[in-house]
């Protein structure tokens, strides 16, 4: 979102121009004053227009899911909001919020709104509490419960999916207009099944209920077992599709371009009571991802 000051500078810019216009000078800012010869000299073409995208946003607001409430990385079933790669206050994680605002600007103009279970349907409610905040920049990481369920025919719509996640971003909009907004890609389920079937505590906690459409039978390699797993994580890939499109269509929206889902997470990165969630080291991780991409310098679209 442009800070204010930006903002004075675009409307003392554009008066400039103006200004100048009616002395008979050019509004790119060229020389178009007599040449020698008596023709015009050509103007010097205007600079790119700077974008957007403030790299220091002053304040910030999570909404999402377990992640973001860094469900499992303290203890067991336990949510650890001061572990969240988004906002929160753990030296071993340096949130996003903490490497933006520092750590005093962190506890002060950060907010967590993310729901350990919550579905995409639920960001629309998320959004509307984060956007009462006005915040610089919102975050957003949901998607994995909407794949995570007790059986492939469960998981959400990619067309419902779309409709919540749409609706979620025109929530903000509307309330907040000038809100930057970072969306984080759904992570790679495959890859973390992959990753915690070799422990047998893992697979003893998953029996639980744990994400059954991908970590049912975790053992099993059989054509179905593999079928089951590339549906799942077929689905994830659609779901980002969804929000690397829906996203393009907000100048003030920014997606991870699939650095979450590419993440290769092993297990350090994972909870260590149910090897799914991520662990503080995870947290950390996420952390990372998210700061490289919130202060990237990109083109203007």
């Amino acid at each position: 979102m442009p800070k204010p000051s930006h903002r004075s500078r675009a409307v003392v810019a554009f008066a400039s121009a103006a200004l100048l216009g009616v002395a008979g000078c050019s509004g790119g800012g060229g020389d178009t004053s007599p040449a020698p010869d008596g023709t015009r000299a050509k103007a010097k073409p205007s600079a790119t227009p700077a974008s957007a995208w403030d790299s220091s946003p002053a304040s910030m607001a999570a909404v999402g899911d377990s992640i973001t409430r860094g469900f499992d990385a303290c203890s067991v079933l336990s949510d650890c909001p001061e572990v969240s790669w988004a906002t929160g206050s753990d030296k071993e994680v340096n949130s996003l919020a903490v490497r933006l605002l520092g750590a005093s600007g962190a506890a002060a103009r950060s907010w967590n709104y993310a729901v350990t279970g919550s579905l995409m349907d639920d960001l629309p409610a998320q959004m509307t509490k984060a956007a009462a905040r006005k915040p610089a920049l919102v975050t957003v990481m949901a998607g994995a419960n909407d794949a995570c369920r007790s059986s492939v025919a469960e998981m959400t719509s990619v067309a419902d999916f779309r409709a919540s996640f749409t609706e979620a971003l025109r929530t903000l909009r509307t309330a907040a207009p000038k809100s930057q907004v970072y969306v984080a890609s759904v992570p790679d389920l495959k890859r973390l099944w992959s990753q915690g079937r070799t422990n047998g505590m893992s697979k003893a906690v998953w029996k639980l209920g744990l994400c059954q459409s991908m970590l049912a039978d975790p053992d099993a390699v059989d054509s179905a077992a593999t079928a089951r797993r590339d549906e799942v994580r077929g689905r994830v890939e659609a779901y980002n599709s969804v929000l690397k499109e829906v996203c393009a269509t907000d100048r003030l929206c920014r997606f991870d371009g699939g650095a979450v889902f590419d993440y290769d997470f092993g297990i350090r990165q994972l909870s260590p009571w149910d090897w799914f969630h991520p662990s503080r080291n995870g947290q950390a991780r996420l952390a990372e991802i998210a700061y490289r991409e919130v202060t990237a310098k990109k083109a203007v679209a």
